[in-house]
């Protein structure tokens, strides 16, 4: 069964709350997990995509239904010490999370690994899980 994951807490396509704190929780009560964009500031948490924009404390990371894309090298490692479940990539086609399971670019498909796919649903081969802006769609 293919793992559907909501990229940045959206649900049927890209909105002004990606990443905010409440948007992800409305995600994660409807079943879903979640990929979210995390800084650390001067050793304070943020949410962001190209910026921190949500001050979050590290608790709120904790969940298990969250997969954490460190935006820098500083949150990665509050993350990673604190068994948080993390990654870190900067244009490599794939990396992987601090649990070992490959987080890949899209277009790039491994059994075992999560290909980012923003579009709406398509043909793809067997891999274990999606993060898209369409889960909806997708489920």
């Amino acid at each position: 069964m293919l793992k559907i994951i909501s990229h940045r807490g959206n649900i049927d396509g890209r909105t002004e709350n990606e990443n905010k704190p409440l948007y992800i929780e409305h995600a994660i009560s409807l079943g879903y997990d979640v990929e979210i964009d995390v800084w650390d500031i001067d050793g304070k948490l943020y949410l962001g995509h190209d910026e921190p924009q949500y001050s979050i404390e590290i608790e709120f990371l904790k969940n298990p239904k969250l997969w954490c894309h460190a935006k820098n090298l500083e949150a990665f490692e509050i993350m990673n010490t604190n068994d948080i479940h993390c990654f870190w990539h900067d244009t490599d086609k794939i990396t992987f999370t601090n649990k070992s399971i490959p987080w890949c670019y899209p277009e790039i498909y491994i059994e075992s690994g999560i290909t980012v796919e923003l579009g709406t649903k398509k043909s793809i081969p067997k891999i274990y899980g999606i993060c898209t802006d369409y889960p909806e769609t997708w489920n």
